[in-house]
């Protein structure tokens, strides 16, 4: 699992490849702690070559969502597989994030 993150003007971009896994969520915590003091810019998470996202990965987007709201800023999920996808509509994620 790697993370990516780039300041592209008012926005930041993570990128996400690999497996978002229990395993993987402790250094991804990490990585994303850039995105959690971002204020009124964009963040996008790019899911273009995530294959899997587990509990613990809901989590860290749930909290950079929590965060980006606290400051003023708004958060986009882009790119998700089908079965990204369908995780996403079984536990209500579609109605807290903005996905393209």
């Amino acid at each position: 699992m790697t993370t990516q993150i780039q300041e592209n003007g008012n926005q930041i971009i993570a990128k996400f490849s690999g497996r978002l896994d229990t395993n993987a969520a402790i250094q991804t915590a990490e990585d994303v702690k850039p995105l959690l003091e971002a204020t009124n810019k964009d963040i996008i998470l790019d899911c273009d070559a995530l294959d899997y996202i587990s509990s613990s990965g809901l989590r860290i987007f749930l909290k950079i969502r929590k965060e980006a709201s606290a400051n003023s800023s708004k958060v986009i999920v882009r790119n998700i597989n089908d079965e990204i996808s369908q995780v996403f509509m079984m536990t209500g994620f579609v109605s807290i994030f903005e996905i393209q």
